[in-house]
């Protein structure tokens, strides 16, 4: 099996605009952002989320706080990622009792990570509110979640992969959706 780039659904520009959007309803929905705290989910959830925070910052003039979570102990299927799962740091450098916190993650697909990251969270503290912005929502839900702010709605099959890439992890901004197929070769 091998993996194979079906569509580009998403560029650099696509990809900045959406976030500009993004940052627009964030602010509008909360009518500024005062007491707002954006937290990535690791991995491409950080970059997301500083991105977003400098938007804000365009259009409020304020820098909102920004963390990163890493949800990896949180994860229902941990047993089988791997033996020894990779556990990167939580950074969450300011309280978010009484914060309303927009959690950022790139795909919204099962569920599943958003709710291993609202565990996470409750264990920092007791937010006013949650909000969930992502990037792409694939849909195929096996949990009651449902994001607050998305870039785009992509309908796909289960058989596909929506990859995201960032400039700070990828070296290029770019949505596309690749399918496993198999390989010539091996038959």
């Amino acid at each position: 099996m091998k993996v194979v780039e079906k569509a580009r659904i998403m560029d650099e520009a696509a990809m900045r605009r959406a976030l500009t959007r993004i940052s627009h309803e964030v602010v509008e929905r909360n009518k500024g952002v005062a007491d707002v705290a954006l937290i990535g989910i690791r991995r491409r959830g950080g970059p997301l989320a500083e991105r977003l925070a400098a938007r804000i910052q365009e259009i409020e003039g304020v820098r909102v706080p920004v963390g990163l979570l890493d949800i990896t102990l949180y994860r229902d299927d941990l047993t089988t990622l791997a033996s020894q799962p990779m556990v990167r740091r939580t950074e969450v450098p300011f309280d978010i009792t009484d914060r309303v916190v927009v959690l950022v993650d790139d795909v919204l697909y099962t569920g599943r990570t958003v709710r291993a990251a609202l565990d996470a969270l409750i264990d920092l503290g007791r937010p006013k509110c949650i909000q969930l912005a992502v990037l792409i929502d694939r849909g195929h839900r096996e949990l009651p979640i449902k994001a607050d702010y998305v870039g785009k709605n992509v309908p796909t099959s289960s058989n596909e992969i929506v990859t995201v890439r960032v400039v700070e992890i990828d070296g290029k901004d770019e949505v596309v959706i690749e399918e496993l197929v198999e390989d010539q070769q091996s038959l």
